[in-house]
């Protein structure tokens, strides 16, 4: 007997830098979601497709739960919203030393008819007494049909968590032709490896404020030539952005042009200029140009 074609959507969510990013990529076997030390790198539901003879799994990657301060907060847990709306199977992804208390999230998680596990990640911090005791906590207060530990930087069971969502797919043919990897486009992975060194090499407000867009992403058969703005809320920032003689801006440039002939697999020119856009995060306007709309 032929066996049966299964598809469907996991959400994957969670609060910022709890390690979604790093077990999406993990399963996907590509470096999709940008990942660094600092919270609310995700800002956008990022899609993930994993393709077997027989399934087709499509992750979500959404930015982590918080309380929004910001139009671009409230436009982020749109996204999360929109991952349950459409999920077949939702992994809540918590720390193992978090704390199990009540949140807003979890009213919606309790009312989901889906399949819900948590993930209870970074178990290498923790002693197997500890981790059995807060699976156990983590079963008596959400109605998760399991509680797995993992470890995504060390992708212990890993495998268990994609054995466990293939087992819990519906029936249904695929989604996405079997040779896409995702639903973003080449230029958005561009900007979000652009982003990536920002965060990766300023502090404080600045990786917050910053935005990337993408102008040219033009490519010929021996190099992809791209060109970005960055854009940042005050001109105290652009200066701390560019630093002096233009130093800080060409060191971010050297490492994103780096990793981008790595994920695109070709020679790279990168130009990048810094604007001012006073407030863009609160503008909900701009903050549609950015391509944060979720309609």
């Amino acid at each position: 007997m032929e066996q049966a074609h299964k598809a469907g959507f996991v959400s994957i969510i969670g609060k910022p830098n709890v390690g979604k990013s790093t077990l999406m990529n993990a399963m996907v076997g590509e470096r999709l979601s940008i990942i660094t030390s600092k919270a609310q790198t995700t800002r956008h539901r990022i899609m993930g497709i994993l393709n077997g003879e027989h399934f087709q799994i499509v992750y979500s990657d959404t930015p982590g739960i918080l309380d929004p301060q910001y139009e671009l907060h409230k436009y982020m847990m749109k996204f999360v919203h929109s991952s349950l709306e459409d999920a077949d199977i939702v992994l809540l992804v918590k720390e193992i030393n978090e704390k199990v208390a009540e949140e807003e999230i979890f009213k919606r998680l309790r009312n989901q008819t889906v399949p819900l596990f948590i993930l209870l990640n970074k178990v290498d911090l923790s002693d197997q007494i500890e981790i059995e005791r807060k699976m156990e906590e983590w079963k008596a207060f959400l109605p998760a049909k399991e509680v797995i530990p993992v470890s995504a930087l060390n992708n212990y069971n890993v495998d268990k968590v994609f054995n466990t969502i293939v087992e819990n797919l519906p029936v249904h043919p695929a989604y996405y032709p079997k040779d896409e990897l995702t639903d973003k486009p080449e230029r958005f992975f561009a900007a979000e490896i652009i982003r990536e060194k920002i965060f990766l090499n300023y502090s404080q407000e600045i990786p917050y404020s910053s935005q990337v867009v993408i102008l040219l992403f033009k490519e010929s058969e021996d190099i992809i030539r791209i060109s970005a703005e960055i854009y940042v809320e005050r001109e105290s920032q652009k200066g701390i952005l560019i630093g002096k003689g233009g130093a800080s801006l060409k060191k971010v440039g050297t490492q994103a042009r780096k990793e981008l002939e790595t994920f695109f697999n070709k020679k790279v020119f990168l130009e990048q200029f810094v604007k001012v856009e006073p407030d863009w995060r609160k503008n909900e306007k701009k903050l549609r140009q950015f391509g944060f709309d979720t309609d």
